[in-house]
């Protein structure tokens, strides 16, 4: 019998139920596990479970039985896919579950700060339209989407479809070449001219060596067209400092944040900071969260399961 172990189970809506594996096992759910918790939850795991937990040389190290890593997400920067290679762990991710929600979510965000519709909403509520005497006010900017361009950082299944969206409103849509490359490829523009010509930028990449901080001062330096930036990729790819100076230097327009590093944020960190601005909006890493992505999620998670146990290779990592 397979021993699985979930140790962040509450990463998922109440109501979410997960997968019932063909396969004699027992199943353990912890709501949440903090990293001195790991060994003494999954000692005795065959099979582990995990969303955000840290899974490392150390904890690795710690679990004798341990066969298969399952992520939950695509992302798999909280584990170390090398040290779970070298000591025979397989690991596993879940692909193409969000491709609705995650491109809805960012464009959400899109048309919510192209149109200034939080902060018009707040206004009204603190009373702005009576004290102004006329049918309409104009306190905050308000941009069409038609003929803008759109600037796409990572062109997977997420990308290609924030793309499609984009082509619905109109939009110039551009992908981006990798950063520092001599050349940018074939039916993609320059990375530095993706963000000095875009209005709007999108990040749909991965959280990786090359990545992290992608956009900071120097990048930020370069947005002339003072962008909207859309982050629903991974907390990281941003200098949230950096970004910090931006808006304050208004070299960006406006900001819409569901990722950050960590999550959640301190109180006291520039996430929080920015949240408090007209033109931000952030929210707690829900762009992937709808009922029914949630439940595509569990599916593909209970067929990985399966194909392990029965010797196969869907979406390992290792």
């Amino acid at each position: 019998m397979q021993r699985i172990v979930f140790l962040d189970a509450d990463t998922f809506a109440p109501g979410v139920e997960p997968p019932q594996p063909r396969f004699p096992h027992q199943w353990v759910n912890y709501p949440a596990t903090a990293p001195d918790q790991v060994a003494a939850r999954a000692v005795d795991a065959d099979i582990l479970i995990v969303n955000k937990v840290r899974i490392g040389a150390r904890e690795l190290a710690a679990l004798p039985k341990l066969k298969l890593v399952a992520l939950t997400a695509t992302g798999f920067d909280n584990v170390d896919v090398a040290a779970a290679r070298a000591k025979g762990v397989a690991v596993t991710n879940i692909r193409g579950y969000s491709v609705n929600a995650v491109p809805e979510h960012a464009f959400a965000m899109i048309l919510a700060l192209s149109r200034s519709i939080f902060a018009y909403a707040e206004a009204v509520r603190a009373g702005r339209w009576q004290a102004g005497g006329q049918f309409c006010f104009h306190d905050f900017p308000i941009f069409d989407l038609s003929g803008k361009r759109l600037g796409l950082i990572g062109s997977g299944s997420l990308g290609a479809r924030v793309a499609e969206l984009g082509r619905v409103f109109g939009m110039d849509v551009v992908f981006a070449g990798r950063k520092n490359a001599s050349a940018p490829g074939a039916g993609r523009v320059g990375f530095d001219e993706l963000l000095a010509t875009s209005d709007v930028i999108s990040l749909h990449c991965p959280l990786n060596a090359e990545t992290e901080n992608l956009l900071s001062d120097r990048e930020f330096a370069l947005m002339t067209r003072k962008p909207l930036l859309i982050n629903t990729a991974r907390g990281g790819i941003v200098d949230e400092e950096a970004l910090e100076r931006a808006l304050d230097a208004r070299l960006v327009s406006g900001v819409g944040i569901d990722v950050t590093r960590p999550e959640p944020p301190p109180a006291d960190s520039a996430i929080m900071r920015l949240a408090r601005r007209a033109n931000v909006l952030v929210t707690p890493h829900v762009g992937w969260a709808s009922l029914e992505t949630q439940r595509v999620l569990m599916d593909q998670l209970g067929a990985a399961l399966e194909s392990f146990v029965d010797g196969g290779r869907m979406n390992r990592l290792d």
